[in-house]
């Protein structure tokens, strides 16, 4: 669990909000983050969830709340998925852009319970739903809403969360998400930069011009803020990315390894490996496997 994903989700200032439902054997993906926020309600199934510094479990008509950038991870229990008819997990999954209505929530009165909702997300925020199905069928709902409806429904989701007292902040008070590393403005310009450039060829002289510096200096000031050097974020990104297409995309791995920005598969095979723990092909079986479950429940 060294090893840390920074997963890129499909989500952007057009399409702000991403749902679906899902039905898998077993959580496969790895321990990660992602800019976006994340509500993973688990409808049935059990484990434990692995966020920030802390250790939850997880049961039936469970809820839980991932803020932006907060490393987390889905474990659920080997006695639920080592039998052939085993239920394994299924529920619904929000993700939502991090400056999703930002303005709204940040200066209006009436947002104010959601704005402290979105603040104490950054630690992981578990509802346990056992007494509220009015959330649980919210939830359910959300998928199949779309366009406004689904901001709408979205928006009520929070503001009824935001109001319930039965809530467990889980990683501890004193821990920081990764963006924490990120508040200073040269790092928070070369990172948005990263973002968008990634799976391209990037030279360490144009990336070290966005900080005025040289390209020596440039690397020590990188990796003091980030704790990575600027080839492992790079990869980081570029792995967390090729997950995303091995879970839902038809491409091959050939195809994949190309589009993240690898030169060779081989390259990439050895890369996904030592990051994942797994091969891509062992990856993409597993999301095949768990996919056709999900069209059989759905």
């Amino acid at each position: 669990m060294k090893k840390i994903v920074n997963e890129q989700l499909p989500i952007s200032n057009n399409n702000p909000v991403r749902s679906r439902f899902y039905s898998y054997k077993n959580f496969t993906y790895p321990w990660h983050f992602h800019g976006e926020y994340e509500l993973m309600y688990v409808d049935k199934g059990r484990g434990q969830c692995l966020i920030g510094d802390s250790i939850v479990e997880f049961s039936d008509h469970c809820l839980l709340f991932f803020g932006s950038e907060l490393p987390h991870c889905m474990q659920n229990s080997v006695e639920s998925s080592d039998t052939a008819d085993a239920e394994g997990v299924s529920g619904v999954i929000v993700q939502f852009e991090k400056d999703f209505m930002h303005y709204s929530f940040s200066n209006y009165v009436q947002f104010i319970p959601i704005h402290n909702l979105l603040s104490q997300a950054s630690r992981g925020v578990v509802f346990r739903l056992d007494d509220n199905p009015a959330v649980c069928a919210m939830m359910r709902e959300l998928p199949v809403c779309e366009g406004f409806g689904q901001i709408l429904s979205l928006l009520r989701l929070l503001h009824v969360l935001s109001l319930l007292p039965q809530k467990e902040l889980v990683a501890s008070p004193n821990y920081n998400p990764l963006s924490a590393g990120f508040r200073d403005k040269k790092i928070e310009k070369v990172i948005a930069f990263l973002n968008k450039r990634y799976t391209q060829r990037v030279s360490l002289n144009e990336i070290a011009s966005y900080t005025a510096m040289n390209p020596a200096s440039f690397c020590r000031y990188f990796k003091e803020n980030t704790g990575k050097t600027l080839k492992e974020y790079i990869l980081d990104m570029r792995i967390g990315y090729a997950c995303k297409l091995l879970a839902v995309d038809r491409l091959n791995i050939s195809q994949i390894s190309l589009e993240c920005g690898f030169e060779t598969i081989t390259h990439f095979n050895r890369s996904f490996k030592r990051i994942t723990g797994i091969t891509p092909t062992e990856y993409k079986r597993k999301m095949l496997y768990t996919g056709e479950e999900r069209q059989v429940s759905d």
